[in-house]
């Protein structure tokens, strides 16, 4: 205790329920480790009051809203959605990640079987990965011809423009780590057997890999990136960070009705969550 004063606002946060029960998970207890993710779930929980707002604004107001999560493997997407949509209605609100296409999907025109799962008015959809995996992975890994992947970078810009014409709301969050970020999660991943399903071959391969992946990933932003439908960095070494300030990024970007009643700030951090910019330095 002598490495960490202990405020009064810190002993109030311990000597709750929630904070006792953290305390006792630890034999070596950890004060400020513990302090820090009482704050950490006193904030998201206060953030997630604010979007069950904004969603009810969205129904309200028949928006249309779709938050793609890309990123490279390990980078928190998925941990991130799961706290976005955690105390959403179901009934308005849709997780997409889909498996890999099937011989009839191979067939057809590329973005056919992303557009069925565009939200309808009054939804939110959440993808966990998107048509984005022929920017970066299927070209890594071989899963697509070269003139497949000129064809999807040309129409890319003009298929979103055509979203953005039809009042469609598309966020584009690119979650960013460094490769020896990527290299823990994944020991961690073998260790945890409540974390091995996430293990894939492509996970395998992803180190090894790391600078094509930037190659590929820095051509989609180039292509990519546009006024009407720009990319989102966010800085995901730290993953609770990450997960706050992503929703507060979203939660920032409408204007629901009760916003300004809010009793958590909803400035997302410049250094956490940025648009893209060409030559600007991020973690991966």
């Amino acid at each position: 205790m002598s490495d960490y004063n202990l405020t009064v606002e810190d002993l109030h946060l311990i000597n709750t329920r929630k904070g006792l029960k953290e305390l006792l998970k630890h034999k070596h207890i950890d004060w400020k480790k513990i302090v820090e993710k009482l704050r950490y779930e006193d904030e998201l929980v206060l953030l997630q009051a604010e979007l069950n707002k904004l969603h009810k604004w969205i129904q309200t107001d028949k928006r249309r809203v779709a938050i793609i999560f890309e990123g490279r493997d390990a980078a928190g997407k998925g941990g991130t959605i799961k706290r976005f949509a955690q105390h959403l209605s179901p009934r308005a609100t849709r997780v997409v990640a889909l498996p890999k296409p099937s011989d009839v999907e191979k067939g057809q025109w590329y973005f056919q079987r992303y557009v069925s799962h565009l939200p309808n008015p009054g939804e939110m959809v959440f993808f966990d990965r998107s048509w984005y995996n022929r920017a970066v992975v299927e070209p890594v890994m071989g899963f697509c011809t070269k003139q497949q992947y000129d064809q999807f970078m040309h129409q890319v810009p003009e298929f979103e423009h055509m979203l953005y014409e039809d009042d469609l709301v598309l966020i584009k969050f690119w979650f960013a780590i460094s490769k020896e970020e990527q290299q823990k999660r994944f020991k961690e991943r073998k260790v945890n057997p409540l974390k091995q399903w996430k293990l894939s071959p492509v996970d395998q391969k992803a180190q090894g890999m790391w600078d094509k992946y930037t190659v590929y990933k820095e051509n989609m932003f180039s292509h990519s990136h546009t006024s009407y439908s720009p990319w989102i960095i966010v800085e995901a070494n730290n993953k609770r960070q990450a997960r706050l300030e992503s929703i507060r990024y979203v939660l920032a970007h409408f204007d629901y009705e009760g916003k300004s009643d809010a009793k958590v700030s909803l400035h997302p951090d410049p250094n956490v969550v940025m648009r893209y910019h060409r030559h600007s330095d991020h973690s991966d």
